[in-house]
């Protein structure tokens, strides 16, 4: 079932996309910062075009660019631009990583990414979602080198990665003069591991604020603070 989802204030179709809408993008469109009221944006890895579509929503960012290399993903990401409230303010490159960052002059003052990775240790039979699941499509290497490039000098980059490569990611970061200013750490339930690692990075060395978040108590006893973070894009929160 590929049925269109639907947010308070946009609609993302998705039966084109190889990885679905999922927590993970919503916490990260709903968390990142903008604080620093950023003019210009960019979302590494759109896909649906959940996250821009998000910040368009929560920010008055002027340019929201996307990039996106899968063919069909591509396609709907600017569909789902196309029909939203703020199609004036988005759009979307069909490009891989590496050739937008050589061909690209302007910087942006956000870049956000729910990069690829592994979330099983095997590849399925379909390859479109192996590409869309899977880091060989985009190394954190890569991407963060790319950012480094891309990002203005006052700019933040928001990613979102599992718990368990936070301390590579970091270490791999400082090589490119990123560093982490503030980290979410996600646990489904109060007694579940931490699974995932939100962080915002700058070109500025700072203390890191570090903050949790529980996102149920029981099966759809969502805590307060979740409800908090996302219901101004849930429909039923």
């Amino acid at each position: 079932m590929n049925k269109p989802f639907k947010f308070k204030k946009f609609t993302v179709n998705q039966d084109q996309c190889a990885m679905k809408i999922g927590t993970d993008s919503v916490l990260i469109g709903a968390w990142t910062s903008l604080k620093a009221n950023p003019f210009s944006v960019l979302d590494i890895g759109a896909g649906t075009g959940v996250l821009s579509l998000m910040l368009a929503q929560r920010s008055n960012a002027q340019v929201i660019d996307a990039i996106e290399v899968d063919d069909l993903a591509y396609e709907q990401c600017v569909d789902n631009f196309e029909n939203a409230p703020w199609s004036d303010r988005l759009f979307c490159y069909h490009a891989d990583l590496a050739e937008f960052t050589e061909e690209i002059d302007d910087k942006y003052d956000l870049i956000i990414s729910n990069p690829p990775f592994y979330s099983e240790d095997y590849k399925t039979e379909n390859a479109q979602r192996d590409l869309a699941r899977f880091t060989d499509a985009l190394p954190f290497d890569h991407l963060l080198e790319s950012v480094a490039q891309l990002l203005s000098e006052n700019g933040m980059f928001s990613v979102i990665i599992p718990f368990k490569e936070e301390s590579s990611f970091i270490k791999l970061a400082k090589a490119f003069k990123l560093f982490p200013n503030s980290i979410l750490h996600v646990k489904g339930t109060p007694d579940s591991e931490i699974k995932r690692s939100l962080m915002m990075f700058s070109f500025r060395e700072s203390e890191i604020k570090t903050e949790s978040l529980i996102i149920e108590t029981a099966r759809h006893q969502y805590t307060d603070n979740y409800i908090n973070l996302t219901k101004d894009f849930y429909l039923k929160m």
